[in-house]
């Protein structure tokens, strides 16, 4: 871990010789693995030194001039999402063979662009921004909307011991919570709530659940006059009896 105000191009370096020496990567362990680097880590140096070593790579490049470079020289854009995407030649040798992308979203009436590297084999441009787009983001999934969400913020203890419960017992509803969204709201209307909307919109609910001797769900009864009632009690169906 290193202090908030360092910058990844300085502690790059050291944390991947640090994860190697804790995970303890051969070689051949190293060639299936995968580097997820933000723009503050995607100069041309680092780049190389992660190829170098063996690694896969999926990158954000770091600099906006070569950015817009990039984009004059791409020769079909396709839609995705809210953007476009190009494929342009490496601008520089990297020792191994890496596709570069770009991406095109317009903000403020103007285009604005950025550009990402890879060396995984991808069938297209949009699921390797899908896989860019996966990355693990704790800053926001779990400490933004813990905060939000869970009320991590405004829960104080004076002792160390009573804090620390908070955390854990927030944690361990986060986990149950991200358990519920991935079993019983993929897919449906609520797949995109976060966590302060789904213990908002969807948990603080007038109703009940019967199960049977067996522990199976038997019956759901939700105030019908609250609004996502009939959908609520589909995903809860789903949730309660999946395995």
């Amino acid at each position: 871990m290193y202090p908030g105000n360092q910058h990844t191009v300085q502690c790059l370096e050291p944390a991947v010789r640090a994860a190697e020496t804790a995970l303890e990567l051969a070689p051949a362990q190293r060639k299936r693995t995968v580097w997820r680097l933000d723009g503050g880590a995607g100069s041309d140096e680092h780049i190389r030194g992660l190829l170098k070593r063996g690694y896969h790579i999926v990158a954000k490049g770091m600099s906006n001039r070569r950015a817009e470079a990039l984009a004059r020289q791409v020769q079909r854009w396709d839609a995705y999402q809210d953007a476009w995407l190009g494929e342009v030649d490496p601008p520089a040798d990297y020792s191994r063979p890496i596709r570069v992308f770009v991406k095109r979203r317009l903000k403020d009436g103007a285009y604005r662009h950025s550009y990402y590297f890879s060396t995984l084999s991808l069938p297209s441009k949009g699921l390797f921004m899908t896989t860019y787009d996966a990355r693990g983001g704790a800053e926001v999934e779990q400490f933004r909307n813990d905060k939000s969400g869970l009320s991590l913020e405004a829960r104080r203890k004076r002792s160390f011991l009573g804090q620390k419960g908070y955390v854990l017992l927030t944690d361990l509803a986060h986990n149950l919570l991200a358990d519920f969204h991935a079993k019983a709201l993929i897919g449906t209307d609520f797949e995109g709530f976060g966590l302060k909307r789904i213990v908002r919109d969807l948990l603080n609910f007038p109703g009940r659940l019967t199960f049977d001797k067996r522990g199976n769900l038997a019956r759901i009864e939700l105030l019908s006059l609250k609004q996502f009632s009939r959908e609520l009690s589909i995903c809860l169906e789903r949730y309660c009896s999946g395995p």
